[in-house]
């Protein structure tokens, strides 16, 4: 017996009559509700879109300056190797060496010398023989 302390007055509520009905206005408050969630929801995903596109370039233009140091410092690594492997000392040095070559005697020795070329428009105009002539023929 747990109701033994319980009054209870009045008669039981018979709800099966009702009839339910929607309410217009509540439709309309629900849309415009989410008429208003949607827009700020809009409006804050406008305002942090620009951030975060901001923030994905600054750390893309970190990631090229690290990969522009590394290029520098691999280019002056191969710079000083190329000065290393053009040095003619060095390459008289390998070629005794490994290769077991050596210089020709003088008499075999043959010297060609090449004329270089003149730059353009680094001629000299050449000086008439016949200065007056040249000087009247001339309009």
């Amino acid at each position: 017996m747990r109701d033994a302390g319980v009054v209870r007055l009045g008669k039981p509520i018979d709800n099966s009559r009702v009839v339910r009905q929607v309410d217009p206005r509540s439709r309309s408050e629900i849309l415009l509700l989410i008429l208003l969630v949607s827009v700020l929801a809009a409006g804050l995903g406008l305002y942090a879109w620009p951030a975060l596109e901001i923030r994905r370039a600054g750390q893309a233009g970190a990631l090229l300056d690290r990969e522009k140091q590394r290029l520098i410092e691999e280019n002056r690594k191969l710079r000083l190797e190329k000065a290393a492997l053009e040095n003619l000392r060095r390459v008289e040095e390998v070629a005794a060496k490994e290769l077991g070559l050596t210089a020709p005697p003088p008499e075999r020795s043959v010297v060609v010398e090449v004329a270089k070329p003149k730059a353009p428009g680094a001629t000299v105009a050449r000086r008439e023989a016949r200065t007056g002539a040249a000087a009247e023929a001339r309009p």
